[in-house]
């Protein structure tokens, strides 16, 4: 039988998960991933800071941050020619979806349609859309979702418990709000959150127990690797043990079978092994390009590269009624689910 879709983990069984032996936890998670998901296709996103620096909050690990000296410089919004060229180069390189950030506590009314004007240029070139630009205030997401974005990344970072030693300027439930309001307008949520920030392996399977227990699983579900940034309180955080890490992804496949798990920031310092591990434990996107807003990543032909080597392919696009889909786990969802590596719906 697929995997149950549930929203009613218990912290208690996600700890049971990260406590399972490596190789056991890899086998269950890689089930759950080949029931749902073709295993050898990767969903390829291109990140873009589309305004950069200048932020008013106080994220520990964020170097866009004005409070913090990291040497990002604030910038105004893009213009949509930038942004344009960017997203065809993106295109080029084999990039479906083209994501944009703004390092914003949360958009004013006046910066909507310019980012809307943004999204309906990068749309017309055959592109998935996502957008985070912080906190959201009434009739903005109604406002993206008619301008054609699919997706808003709004991460929630960790565990409830653990948010405060990390983020002070703004509470846990804020980023619930937006959630809801993404959800209401009919955008599909990316939102997944970071581990390697200080917490404990029960404060990372809180992170991943109150994703599984949103009222709708993300489609997109980011685990990220801090990386730590001079000048940002956690500049000097303890790395996190790859293994941990690959564990996480595991977990995340797990207690969100159709979601799509994106091995997200961390790769640049993560071998080829270790991404190798986590595309197996049911990571199915990665960001492509050599930044990610203002940190590092493998360049692209590196990403090439390794496609080769572990006989993966970029996931195709798939036009309908209008609109751009790379989400697999809607297209698997009334499949067969005799065991050619997809599943009918649960």
């Amino acid at each position: 039988m697929p995997a149950a879709v549930r929203h009613d983990w218990t912290r208690d069984e996600v700890v049971a998960l990260f406590a399972l032996p490596f190789n056991d936890l890899l086998f269950r998670a890689h089930a759950v991933h080949r029931e749902h998901h073709d295993p050898n296709a990767v969903q390829v996103s291109t990140l873009l800071s589309i305004k950069t620096g200048g932020c008013p909050e106080d994220c520990a690990y964020c170097p866009q941050a004005a409070r913090y000296d990291t040497g990002v410089q604030a910038q105004k919004l893009l213009e949509i020619d930038e942004v344009l060229q960017r997203a065809r180069a993106a295109k080029d390189a084999g990039a479906s979806r083209f994501c944009m950030g703004a390092a914003w506590r949360g958009p004013k009314d006046r910066d909507i349609p310019k980012v809307a004007a943004i999204v309906r240029a990068v749309k017309d070139l055959g592109l998935e859309t996502c957008a985070t630009l912080g906190l959201l205030g009434d009739g903005h997401a109604q406002a993206l979702k008619d301008a054609g974005l699919d997706y808003y990344n709004h991460n929630i970072d960790t565990a409830p418990e653990f948010y405060g030693e990390i983020i002070h300027t703004r509470d846990y439930q804020d980023r619930l709000v937006t959630l809801e309001q993404v959800r209401d307008a009919g955008l599909k949520t990316c939102c997944g959150g970071i581990v390697g920030m200080g917490e404990t392996r029960e404060q990372r399977a809180g992170l991943l127990q109150a994703l599984a227990n949103l009222p709708a699983h993300p489609q997109s579900v980011p685990i990220n690797q801090l990386v730590p940034v001079p000048g940002t309180p956690l500049a000097n955080a303890e790395p996190l043990d790859p293994f941990e890490f690959v564990r996480a992804i595991a977990v995340a496949r797990i207690l969100m079978p159709r979601s799509i798990v994106r091995l997200s920031a961390g790769r640049q310092q993560m071998d080829d092994a270790v991404q190798a591990l986590c595309f197996f434990a049911g990571a199915g996107s990665i960001f492509l390009g050599d930044k990610l807003l203002t940190t590092g990543n493998p360049d692209v032909a590196a990403d090439h590269a390794l496609f080769r080597r572990l006989d993966l392919h970029p996931m195709e696009v798939v036009e309908q009624a209008n609109t751009v889909h790379a989400d697999i786990a809607e297209g698997v969802a009334a499949s067969c689910g005799q065991g050619c590596g997809c599943s009918a719906a649960a």
